[in-house]
C-alpha cells in the first residue's frame, strides 16, 4: 500500500490548520497535505501535492516584511510531487521541450491562482530544474496575475508582497562555524570565571545594595527627564520684574540709538527696498493673531533675515525684549552662521549679544541674545531636556520646503506641543513651499506670500548650450574622468545593456522630445547625449565660454557630491586658462568643510579675477553669493534613497525637483541679470517631479525613532504616522528592529539604559555605542578617533598620479592588521604627535593626509569627550584609558559598535568570499585595507558602510575573531542541540563543544550585566571584577580562529540527541540493517529496493515488503537513495521520527510469527500491553508517575491510542483483559482517571459490551464521574475518524499478524446516550 492509495476526505483541507492537534502526531511533520476528490475528472492522481511549510525547516528570521502575517511560505513544487513529473528524463527535442514548458506554464497557473485564493499563504518556493528553465514565462505569467517572481540560485519563488535581491532562509551556505580554542586557554578562562562567580557570590549583598541604589538612581532619572507637569508661578518676583523691565528699556533704547545713527539709517533705507518689508505689518499682525502661520516667499523678498527682526524689534518697542525668546532652525549650519552674522551686522551689533547662533562644535550666544538661528538638530537637542521650551516665545522653522528628515519630525513635535503652549507662536517659511499642504497640517493656518525681488535670469538647456557655444557631444567625451582609483565611476558612464535609474527616468521624456528646429550637428549631439554623466568636459567647456565672452561675474557650478568637486576641480587646475590663479579663483562648498574654509565663498575676489564656487545643494538656498552671476546647473543631486525591503540605504545621484532647478535659477539673479546653464534638455527639465521627495521616506529611521522614544513621545509607529507623509511601515519596523538588536529597546519598544544614553549623544546610534563601550572598557582615546574618523570623510587622499605611493602609506598604518579602523587611528596619533613638533603639514604631505579632515577629527573627538562627561560615562580622560593600546579589545569595543553590521570572510585558494545577510555577497572597496589581502586570517569583518553601485562594496571594516562576535555582538540564544549558538535571529549558528557554549554564554552573561551596571552607577569602577575582564581579555586576544565554517549542516528539531543517531540522520548507515532486522525477526521476507534516477541528477528508491512501500527523499547516490527509504519505513513503523535500536525490538516481538500454529490471542497481549506503553511514550515498569514522551495526552494522542485499543479489541477478543489493563495504565496517575475513564467508557460502547456488564462495571466503578465526563464524549466521536484515517498505514503495521484486512468505520456506528451515561 503506497503513500497515494491513501483515502483522503472529499474535499481539500491542511490538517495543519484544520486539525492543529493532529498536525503535531504526524509523522511528515512540516507536511501539509493539498488532497483532492477522487471522484474529481479535472485533476490527476498527481495532484495529490505535499507542500513542505519553511517553517518547519528555518531556523533564522527573514526580513520583517515576510513575518508579518505568514511563515516562510510553501515548497508547492517539492521532492514529493507526482512521478510521472520528476522521474522522466529530459527530452532532447525542441518540439518536447516546447510542450513541456506550456505544460510547466498551465500547472503553474493553476498554482499561482491558488495562491491569490488562499490568503494564509504568502509565497510558492521551488527547487524543482523545470520550473528554473521556464522562469521566464513564470516571471511573465505571475507578473500579469499581479504576483512578484524571483529567482534564487537553484530556487525559484513566486510572492504576494515585493521579493529582495537576497534571501538568506533560501541560501545552503549561509554562515555555520565550528568554533574551536586550545584546551589550555579555555581551562584559563573557566578559572578566571570561576574566581569571578567566586567573589561575587561573597559580595552578593554589597552588589543587591548597590543595584538597588543605582536603580533608583535610574528611577529618579526618569522622572527627571519626564515632562514637567508642575504650573509655572502666575507672578515672578518683584525683583524678577524690575530685572526684566530694565532689560527690556535698555534694548528699547539701544535699537533706537542704532536706528537714529547713520549707518542705522542707511542699513534702514537697504531693508526697507526689500519686498518683505512691504508685508511687514501684515506678517506681525497674522502672528500676533494666530499661533501658526505659512509664509513663503521668492528667492530675494528677504524673508530669512527680515522676519525674524521684525519679530525682535516689535518685541523690544513694546518694552518685551528681554522677555522674549526667538528660536529660526536653518537646515545647515553654514546657514545659521552666515544668516546670524547677517542680522548681526543689520542691527549694528557683533555676533553673540541680541542675535546668536548654535550649530555642533561651534556657537556664539550672550546672556542677552534674544535672536537665536540653529540647526534643527539642535532644538531637538533641546527638547530632549526641555519639552515644553520654557521660555521660548517664537520658533521658527526655515526652508521647511527640503523636506529634511529633522524638519518634518520637528513639525510632528510642535504640533503636539502646540496646545500645551498656546502662547507660544510657529512661523513655517519657505521659498519654494507647497503652503496647503502645511496649512491644512495645521489646521488650516493662515498662508502669506512674499512676492520676490530677483533681477531676469536667462535660462539655456543643453540645446541651447550646443548651439551657442559650438560643443559637440560624442560617446567619449562624456566620461567623466574621476582618476584610475574610481575606474568603476567611469566604467558605469560607458554604454550598457540595461539602463540605470537615472537614464530610466527620462527615458519617455527624450522619446517624445521634438528637436527639429536645431541644427543637424546639435541633433547628433542629443541623440548620443548620456543621462548619467555629470559632463565634467562640458562644463569645462561652458566655463571657458563664460570666461572669454561674458561679462565679470562670479560662477556658480552645482555638483553632486565631493568626489565630483574635488576630480573636477583637479581637471579644471590642469586647464591654461581656468588653472590660472591670476584670472581664475577656485572654490570649493561643501558640508564637510571647516567652517572658516566655507565662509572664503563671500569673500569678493580681486579686479580681474573670476570667482568660480564648486558647491553641491547646500548652496541653493540660504546661502546668498552676492556676486554670482551664472550658474552652471548639473540637475542632479546626491541623495539618501532607503531599500527598506532589502534594508540597503544608498547614496546616489538622482534628477532634481522642478522647485529645486528654481531655486539654483535664482542663485543668478541677486544682484544683477544673470544667466543658468541647465545641462539637460529642456523636455528632461518638464519631466522633473514639481517637488522633492521627503527625507523620513527615504532614509533609515534608526536614529529619529530613538529620538522619538527619548522624547517618551509614545508607540514610534502610532507617532510617525502622524507625519506629513508617513514612512512605510516596514521602514519603521526595520529601524525598530536594528534599535533591538542593539540594546537600544527592549520587546516592548521601551527605551533601554544603554538607549538613554545614545539618545543623549548627537551621533548615529551604532556610533554612539562603540563610544560608550570605549568609555566603559577603558580604551576611549582610540575609539573617539575611530567615531569621528566615521563621522567625517576619510582623511587618507588617493591623488591620480601618486596613487600607489599613497596605497603604500595607508598600509604602513594598516601594519598588516586587517583593519581600516586601527590605521586610522595610527594615522591621527601620528599627526597628533608631527603637530606638537610643529610639522603636522609635512607629515600630511608625506602620508597622503587631509590636514582639513584630521583637524574636524580632533575637534569632534573634543565634542565627544565634552558630551560623555555631560552624561556622567567619564570624568577625566586618563581614567578611561588605561587599557587604549590593547589592540584586541579595541576590536572588540568596534565590534560591539558596528554589529549587525557584519560579513563571513571564506578564505578560497585564489580569491575571499565575504557574504552579509541582507546582501549575500558582497566586495570589499578599493580604499580599504583589507581589499589588498589576498588571504584575510579572521572569520569575520565588522564594517560601518556599505556602498551600492553594480555590486555592494564595504567601505571600511575590521576583522574580528568568533569570541569577539559572541561576547561583543548581539544577543546569543541557545540551539537546538547542546553546543549550538545562534545568533541574528539564526543567521549565523556557531557549533563548539557543550563545555565550550556554557562559558561563552557565562562570560556574556556576566558581561552584559557589568554594562547595565555601568550605566547604572557610571562611578562604578569595573577593575573591581578584575577576574571577568581577565578573562574577557585573555581569551579576545589568544582566540586564534582555529574553527572553520561548515555549510548546509541540519539541526534537530529535537533539543536532545540521542545516543543511536544512526537511524535519525535521515539515511543513516543502519537504517537498511535495521529495517531488515526487525523484519526478520517477525518472519517476513527481506525489503526490495527499486532506485530510479530523476532528471535533476538526484536518485530516489522504493522499498517494498509485505506489500507495503515507502518512498525515500531524493539523494545524491543510489545508496544514499536506499537508506532513506529505509528510514521512511522506520519512521512509519515505529512512529517516531528518531526510531532506535530497542524500539526495533518492540516492533520485532509483536510482528513476530509463531511458530506455534495454535497460539491463542491472549498469549500475545502482554507484547501488545508493551507495544502500547511504547506508543504513548511512558514507562510505567520503573515508576508510578508518568513520564511525558512523542505523544501526550491533550495533544491528540488519547485519540489514535483509543483507536489502536478499539481494533485490538475487536479483532481479537480480549474484551476484558484489555479493559484490565486499561485501568492498572489508569492507577499510575490520578491526574489521568477522568481521561482514562472516558476512554473505557466510550471503547465499551463501540465494541458492543453492555454498559450493565458486571465485569466492566468493575473495572471503572471506583473513577466513574459521569456528568463530568459527558462535554468531552462528543469530542472524542468527532475527530477519532480524521486521525484513525491519517494513521490507518500505522495502525495496519502494527496489529499486521493479528488482523487480515483493516477497515475503518466512518464515522463510528454508536454513540452512548445521556440515559446510559447517567445510568449505568
Amino acid at each position: 500500500m503506497s503513500l497515494a492509495h491513501l483515502t483522503y476526505p472529499p474535499k481539500s483541507f491542511s490538517i495543519a490548520k484544520t486539525y492543529p492537534r493532529l498536525h503535531k502526531l504526524c509523522p511528515l511533520r512540516g507536511f501539509a497535505f493539498a488532497c483532492a476528490s477522487s471522484s474529481s475528472s479535472s485533476l490527476s492522481s498527481s495532484s495529490v501535492v505535499v507542500r513542505r511549510s519553511r517553517n518547519a525547516s528555518s531556523t533564522f528570521s527573514l526580513p520583517r516584511i515576510y513575518q508579518q502575517s505568514f511563515g516562510y511560505g510553501r515548497f508547492a513544487y517539492d521532492e514529493y510531487v507526482s512521478e510521472e513529473e520528476s522521474d522522466c528524463e529530459l527530452q532532447s527535442s525542441s518540439k518536447q521541450l516546447c510542450a513541456s514548458t506550456l505544460d510547466n506554464v498551465e500547472e503553474w497557473r493553476w498554482k499561482l491562482t491558488m495562491l491569490l485564493r488562499r490568503k494564509d499563504e504568502q509565497e510558492v518556493v521551488s527547487r524543482e530544474k523545470k520550473d528554473r528553465r521556464d522562469f521566464e514565462q513564470l516571471s511573465a505569467l505571475a507578473t500579469r496575475m499581479g504576483l512578484y517572481s524571483r529567482q534564487y540560485e537553484k530556487v525559484v519563488v513566486f510572492s504576494k508582497v515585493p521579493l529582495p535581491n537576497y534571501r538568506s532562509d533560501l541560501d545552503s551556505k549561509r554562515p555555520q562555524r565550528e568554533v574551536m580554542i586550545p584546551i589550555r586557554l579555555q581551562r584559563m578562562v573557566d578559572s578566571h570565571l570561576r574566581a569571578h562567580f567566586s567573589r561575587k557570590a561573597v559580595n552578593k549583598d554589597s552588589f543587591a545594595r548597590d543595584a538597588f541604589s543605582t536603580s533608583n538612581a535610574g528611577q529618579s532619572l526618569l522622572i527627571d527627564e519626564g515632562f514637567d507637569e508642575q504650573e509655572e508661578p502666575s507672578t515672578q518676583s518683584v525683583i524678577a520684574e524690575r530685572i526684566l523691565r530694565r532689560r527690556s528699556l535698555h534694548m528699547r533704547n539701544k535699537q533706537l540709538d542704532w536706528q537714529e545713527s547713520p549707518e542705522g539709517q542707511k542699513m534702514l533705507e537697504f531693508r526697507k527696498s526689500l519686498p518683505s518689508y512691504k508685508e511687514r505689518d501684515t506678517l506681525l499682525n497674522a502672528i500676533s493673531q494666530n499661533q501658526v502661520v505659512v509664509v513663503s516667499g521668492e528667492t530675494g523678498c528677504g524673508k530669512t533675515t527680515q522676519l525674524p527682526q521684525y519679530i525682535l524689534e516689535s518685541e523690544i518697542e513694546a518694552a518685551g525684549g528681554a522677555t522674549c525668546s526667538i528660536i529660526c532652525t536653518q537646515p545647515r549650519r553654514i546657514s545659521a552662521m552666515a544668516v546670524a552674522e547677517r542680522v548681526a551686522a543689520e542691527r549694528g551689533e557683533k555676533i553673540g549679544e541680541s542675535v546668536g547662533y548654535k550649530v555642533r562644535l561651534e556657537g556664539m550666544k550672550g546672556r542677552d541674545t534674544r535672536l537665536l538661528f540653529c540647526t534643527t538638530g539642535i532644538l531637538l537637542r533641546r527638547l530632549l531636556v526641555d519639552r515644553n521650551l520654557k521660555g521660548t516665545t517664537h520658533v521658527i522653522v526655515d526652508e521647511i520646503h527640503e523636506r529634511g528628515m529633522n524638519e518634518d519630525f520637528l513639525l510632528i513635535v510642535l504640533k503636539d506641543l502646540l496646545p500645551r503652549r498656546p502662547e507660544l507662536r510657529l512661523i513655517l517659511m519657505s521659498a519654494t513651499l507647497n503652503a496647503e499642504l502645511f496649512s491644512s497640517y495645521f489646521g488650516g493656518a493662515p498662508m502669506i506670500h512674499i512676492p520676490g525681488f530677483t533681477y531676469p535670469v536667462r535660462s539655456h538647456f543643453l540645446e541651447n548650450i550646443l548651439e551657442m557655444t559650438g560643443y559637440r557631444l560624442t560617446p567619449y567625451n562624456q566620461i567623466d574622468n574621476y582618476g584610475q582609483e574610481k575606474m568603476w565611476k567611469m566604467q558605469k558612464q560607458a554604454v550598457r545593456k540595461r539602463k540605470t535609474q537615472i537614464a530610466s527616468a527620462v527615458e519617455e521624456a527624450l522619446m517624445a522630445a521634438d528637436f527639429k528646429e536645431y541644427s543637424p550637428r546639435v541633433r547628433e549631439s542629443l541623440m548620443c547625449w548620456n543621462p548619467d554623466s555629470i559632463g565634467f568636459n562640458l562644463i569645462e567647456h561652458v566655463l571657458c565660454h563664460i570666461c572669454r565672452k561674458e561679462r565679470p561675474g562670479a560662477v556658480l557650478v552645482f555638483m553632486t557630491g565631493w568626489d565630483d568637486i574635488n576630480s573636477l576641480k583637479d581637471q579644471l587646475q590642469a586647464h591654461p586658462l581656468l588653472g590660472d590663479p591670476s584670472r581664475v579663483l577656485l572654490l570649493a562648498c561643501h558640508g564637510s568643510m571647516p567652517s572658516a574654509e566655507q565662509k572664503l565663498i563671500f569673500d569678493k575676489p580681486e579686479d580681474g579675477v573670476r570667482k568660480i564656487v564648486l558647491a553641491t545643494n547646500m548652496a541653493e538656498t540660504s546661502i546668498t553669493i552676492n556676486d554670482v552671476v551664472f550658474v552652471v546647473d548639473c540637475g542632479k543631486a546626491k541623495e539618501t534613497s532607503y531599500d527598506a525591503l532589502n534594508n540597503t540605504p544608498c547614496l546616489l545621484p538622482s534628477w532634481i525637483s522642478k522647485a529645486s532647478a528654481r531655486q539654483r535659477k535664482g542663485r543668478a539673479g541677486r544682484v544683477q541679470p544673470g544667466e543658468c546653464y541647465h545641462l539637460y534638455p529642456r523636455c528632461v527639465h518638464d519631466a522633473f517631479a514639481d517637488y522633492q521627495l521627503p527625507e523620513l521616506l527615504r532614509t533609515p529611521l534608526q536614529s529619529l525613532c530613538l529620538q522619538i522614544k527619548s522624547l517618551q513621545l509614545g508607540s514610534i509607529s502610532e507617532f510617525l504616522s502622524k507625519a506629513l507623509q508617513a514612512p512605510e511601515p516596514l521602514s519603521v519596523q526595520n529601524a525598530i528592529e536594528y534599535l533591538k538588536m542593539i540594546g537600544a529597546l527592549d520587546e516592548s519598544e521601551n527605551l533601554t539604559l544603554l538607549g538613554r544614553n545614545l539618545s543623549m549623544l548627537p551621533v548615529e546610534p551604532k556610533l554612539g555605542k562603540m563610544l560608550i563601550f570605549g568609555a566603559i572598557f577603558n580604551c576611549l582615546d582610540p575609539i573617539m578617533t575611530i567615531v569621528a574618523g566615521l563621522s567625517v570623510r576619510d582623511p587618507f587622499l588617493m591623488p591620480f598620479d601618486k596613487k600607489d605611493l599613497a596605497e603604500s602609506a595607508k598600509a604602513q598604518f594598516s601594519a598588516r592588521d586587517f583593519s581600516d579602523h586601527l590605521a586610522l587611528v595610527r594615522a591621527f596619533e601620528g599627526w597628533k604627535d608631527a603637530e606638537r613638533e610643529q610639522s603636522g603639514y609635512e607629515y600630511c604631505w608625506r602620508n597622503f593626509l587631509s590636514v582639513q579632515t584630521l583637524k574636524a577629527i580632533d575637534s569632534l573627538r573634543k565634542q565627544f569627550l565634552y558630551l560623555l562627561k555631560d552624561v556622567g560615562l567619564v570624568e577625566n580622560i586618563e581614567s578611561c584609558n588605561g587599557w587604549s593600546r590593547d589592540e584586541h579589545l579595541i576590536r572588540a569595543v568596534i565590534c560591539a559598535g558596528l554589529f549587525p553590521g557584519i560579513c563571513s570572510v571564506v578564505n578560497k585558494e585564489k580569491s575571499i568570499s565575504l557574504k552579509t545577510r541582507e546582501d549575500g555577497a558582497v566586495l570589499l572597496h578599493s580604499s580599504s585595507v583589507n581589499a589588498q589581502e589576498t588571504k584575510i586570517p579572521f572569520p569575520w569583518i565588522v564594517f560601518n558602510e556599505k556602498v551600492k553601485v553594480n555590486s555592494v562594496f564595504l567601505r571600511d571594516s575590521t576583522g574580528v575573531s568568533d569570541s569577539v562576535v559572541l561576547l561583543f555582538g548581539g544577543h546569543v540564544s541557545r540551539g537546538g542541540l547542546d553546543g549550538h549558538m545562534k545568533m541574528l535571529g539564526g543567521y549565523l549558528e556557531f557549533f563548539m563543544k557543550p563545555e565550550l557554549a556554557a562559558t561563552y554564554l557565562g562570560m556574556k552573561r556576566e558581561l552584559d550585566e557589568l554594562v547595565q551596571r555601568k550605566l547604572l552607577n557610571p562611578k562604578l569602577d569595573i577593575q573591581c571584577h578584575e577576574d571577568l575582564i581577565r578573562a574577557v581579555r585573555l581569551l579576545v586576544s589568544e582566540d586564534q580562529c582555529e574553527g572553520r565554517f561548515v555549510f548546509g549542516r541540519q539541526i534537530s528539531t529535537s533539543s536532545k540527541k540521542p545516543k543511536n543517531s544512526g537511524l535519525a540522520n535521515g539515511g543513516g548507515d543502519n537504517a537498511k540493517s535495521h529495517l531488515q532486522t526487525l523484519l526478520g525477526r517477525a518472519g517476513h521476507q527481506p525489503p526490495s529496493y527499486k532506485t530510479k534516477q530523476l532528471k535533476n541528477n538526484k536518485f530516489r528508491s522504493t522499498v517494498v515488503f509485505n506489500g507495503l512501500d515507502f518512498v525515500g527523499q531524493p539523494c545524491s547516490s543510489k545508496k544514499e537513495a536506499e537508506k532513506a527509504a529505509a528510514t521512511e519505513a522506520l519512521t512509519w513503523l515505529t512512529g517516531e521520527s528518531e526510531p532506535s535500536e530497542k524500539t526495533v525490538d518492540y516492533m520485532s516481538a509483536i510482528l513476530k510469527k509463531s511458530k506455534k500454529k495454535q497460539q491463542s490471542p491472549a498469549s500475545r497481549l502482554p507484547a501488545l500491553s508493551v507495544y502500547i506503553t511504547r506508543l504513548l511514550g511512558r514507562n510505567f515498569s520503573t515508576s508510578r508517575s508518568i513520564t511525558y514522551g512523542r505523544w501526550s495526552w491533550g495533544d491528540g494522542g488519547e485519540y489514535v491510542f483509543y483507536h489502536l485499543v478499539r481494533k485490538l479489541i475487536l479483532d481479537t477478543g480480549l474484551k476484558y483483559e484489555l479493559m484490565t489493563e486499561l485501568y492498572v495504565l489508569r492507577t499510575a496517575n490520578f491526574a489521568a482517571m477522568q481521561i482514562w475513564s472516558r476512554m473505557v467508557v466510550c471503547l465499551a460502547a463501540d465494541t458492543g459490551i453492555s454498559l450493565y456488564d458486571e465485569q466492566l462495571l468493575g473495572v471503572i466503578s471506583v473513577t466513574w464521574q459521569t456528568k463530568s465526563l459527558i462535554p468531552n464524549v462528543a469530542e472524542v466521536w468527532t475527530e477519532i475518524g480524521i486521525v484513525a484515517c491519517c494513521y490507518k498505514l500505522l495502525l495496519s503495521v502494527a496489529t499486521a499478524p493479528l488482523v487480515a484486512s483493516v477497515t475503518v468505520p466512518l464515522p463510528l456506528p454508536f454513540r452512548p446516550s445521556h440515559s446510559e451515561m447517567e445510568n449505568p
